[in-house]
């Protein structure tokens, strides 16, 4: 989870000012996206009194999280005043920075895109011109709206090291290595400027616009351009103790294989992704495709990836079985372009899946689609940062905060 310093630690849940940020996530909570409510019907959905209630609005309509509308309750005659999270008076901007192309784009508090304005571009080999590249498109999105943006959340691939806020390992995006983007970025733009693994931005989406809404307990499993996995228990990421963990597709799968932006030979993601995938159609066709043109080709009956999918399913199933062996999550939502491409892949892949794991564990496990996408990702990440900032959950308190703070604690 992103936190910013100083959140809190298990020792002062107590004080004051801090059970004041807890009234204040209770009513986020009860406005999840979507949900227009006023004071008096927060209060009952939430157990807290109205004057607690009224006090915890004040802080979020002060912070921008929050805005107020008019709306008439049942009885005739009588207006009250709404609330919901911030759509129309303020804004977060989500940036994708991916292995082929990066995306930026506007959304509401609610995680809604306020604007058909997407902007794509190809990504930049050199990293000077990728943050060149990304500032000016976050401009772009931002200039001559008149809405107050808040911040800008960063969707990165690879590892990230939270207590440095720098991205120390990316195969597929290797010109970030030892950068940090969202430093970088906030030099330039009036905006804080926040990074998220991609993974456990997915995760977060998942979890708050998705097929996960309600869910405590479930993975995100992201087969896109690699493979990385987030693992959300009792309503926190697992993040490992260097913030490292669900690097599931680093671990080897053919020890003679091809070898992997990591250095390694043989990982799950060579052969696994959807960029896996592509790079085998193109194989196959001598030529260079990507995964959309994959899609393209097969719903044209250009050509199909018969070969490339039996063995590519293969390997992912081992893949999810072991999450579900290893982490018993109630469901695994699984994010991937390659099952566009028939609805039965999908199905048989859970079908190999279940050939390979506990019978208990995969009987007590749902394995579905994911439904949010990395552009929510980012918003999500950003998003989560300026809700904790403000008002942070009883859990993020109780864990001590981020590895950096713990460190500097200890």
């Amino acid at each position: 989870m992103l936190r910013r310093p100083g959140s809190g630690t298990r020792s002062s849940i107590a004080q004051p000012a801090l059970l004041g940020k807890l009234n204040a996530y209770q009513v986020l909570r009860v406005l999840q996206p979507g949900q227009e409510l006023s004071r008096a019907e927060i209060a009952r959905s939430s157990g807290i009194s109205a004057p607690t209630v009224s006090r915890a609005v004040e802080s979020l309509l002060q912070a921008g999280l929050l805005e107020e509308i008019d709306a008439r309750e049942a009885v005739p005659g009588r207006p009250a005043r709404k609330l919901r999270l911030a759509r129309v008076s303020a804004q977060v901007v989500g940036v994708v920075i991916d292995a082929e192309e990066c995306t930026v784009s506007v959304a509401g508090l609610d995680g809604r895109a306020t604007s058909n304005s997407v902007i794509h571009f190809a990504t930049p080999t050199k990293y000077d011109e990728l943050i060149a590249a990304c500032a000016d498109a976050v401009s772009r999105c931002t200039g001559d709206t008149g809405i107050s943006t808040l911040g800008v959340g960063i969707s990165v691939p690879g590892l990230i090291d939270a207590r440095n806020n720098l991205s120390i390992l990316s195969p597929n995006v290797p010109q970030t290595n030892g950068h940090s983007p969202a430093a970088d970025l906030g030099a330039v733009l009036p905006f804080p400027c926040v990074m998220i693994h991609e993974t456990q931005g997915l995760c977060l989406a998942e979890s708050r616009y998705g097929a996960a809404r309600g869910r405590e307990d479930f993975a995100l499993l992201d087969i896109s351009t690699g493979i990385g996995l987030s693992v959300m228990d009792g309503g926190r990421i697992l993040s490992g103790h260097s913030g490292l963990a669900g690097e599931i597709g680093h671990i080897t799968v053919d020890p003679d294989g091809r070898q992997c932006g990591c250095g390694n030979r043989g990982c799950l993601e060579t052969v696994a992704s959807d960029t896996a995938m592509a790079r085998q159609v193109s194989t196959k066709l001598n030529c260079h495709v990507t995964i959309e043109q994959v899609l393209a080709m097969a719903r044209s009956g250009e050509y199909w990836p018969d070969d490339e999918l039996a063995g590519l399913l293969d390997y992912l199933a081992i893949g999810v079985a072991a999450i579900v062996n290893l982490f018993n999550p109630g469901a695994i939502f699984i994010y991937g372009r390659l099952f566009e491409l028939s609805d039965h892949i999908f199905n048989d892949l859970i079908e190999r899946v279940r050939k390979r794991t506990l019978p208990p564990s995969f009987a007590d496990c749902e394995i579905v689609r994911a439904q949010a996408n990395k552009l929510q990702a980012a918003h999500a990440g950003i998003i989560e940062h300026l809700v904790d900032g403000i008002a942070p959950s009883l859990s993020t308190m109780s864990s001590g905060g981020t590895p950096k703070e713990r460190k500097s604690h200890h």
